[in-house]
């Protein structure tokens, strides 16, 4: 019988996301942005060489947020409407025996850095700020790809958009290169599945702001879009308790 292993992180994420809720639920949904800094030990450059002659590269990472002691046998995937129990080995929800996930991304540019060593910038990933990373292997097509594989349930939901309405006084709080990866985000409905309240009101944090809005048949508008403080201003709102929350209106 084999000895339990103890896995340590290479490397962490650096990306848009500060929390769980509105990342993507897949990778390659969305060109989203990040950086992949690698821990003191791993910074050596001869690790990376060759990396660059790789379109794409796989990232296996830790489902670090949603860690449980105990795991169950099914999981309510949200695309089923979050009512429908599936098998956890049939679906790639993070509530797993063991929190791994596995992304595929495009692979910009590796850049060395005075102070971070070799960073890998990447597009198209699913991945929150401070992800632990485990393992980075390149992505090959011709054994990697299955064009003719079966997907499954997912396979019958993946075209399921929401046609988003972003009213411009908002948009122009957003810079610019995140506006189209914003609305796209929205497109996939970051609701939990099983939640259909038109009144209520979410909000998500992406790239610096706060985006608020609500999803009535079929159409999510945007509510609000406000520039979040920086983590000093923040500090200095949890002394004093905290922002307050307001009303919205999203008539």
């Amino acid at each position: 019988m084999m000895k339990d292993r103890v896995f340590q992180p290479i490397a962490y994420v650096r990306s848009d996301f500060p929390s769980k809720f509105g990342i993507p639920r897949q990778s390659g949904l969305v060109e989203t942005r990040a950086e992949i800094v690698f821990e003191p030990e791993y910074q050596n450059v001869d690790a990376f060489r060759g990396i660059e002659e790789y379109s794409h590269l796989w990232i296996i990472w830790e489902f670090s947020e949603v860690i449980r002691e105990e795991w169950r046998p099914t999981v309510r995937p949200p695309r089923l409407g979050g009512n429908r129990r599936m098998g956890v080995f049939a679906t790639r929800s993070p509530f797993r025996p063991n929190p791994i996930g596995l992304s595929c991304v495009k692979l910009e540019r590796l850049e060395l850095r005075e102070t971070d060593g070799p960073v890998l910038l990447v597009t198209g990933g699913d991945l929150m700020d401070g992800t632990p990373v485990y393992d980075i292997k390149p992505y090959l097509a011709y054994v990697d790809a299955y064009p003719e594989a079966r997907g499954g349930f997912a396979e019958k939901v993946r075209k399921y958009r929401l046609e988003v309405d972003i009213p411009e006084k908002w948009l122009q709080v957003m810079p610019e290169d995140k506006r189209e990866v914003l609305r796209k985000i929205l497109e996939q409905d970051p609701r939990p599945a099983y939640q259909e309240e038109p009144d209520r009101v979410y909000g998500m944090e992406f790239a610096g702001v706060e985006v608020k809005f609500r999803v009535e048949d079929g159409k999510l508008l945007v509510c609000e879009i406000y520039r979040l403080p920086d983590k000093k201003e923040m500090e200095k709102e949890s002394i004093r308790g905290g922002r307050q929350s307001g009303i919205y209106n999203c008539k």
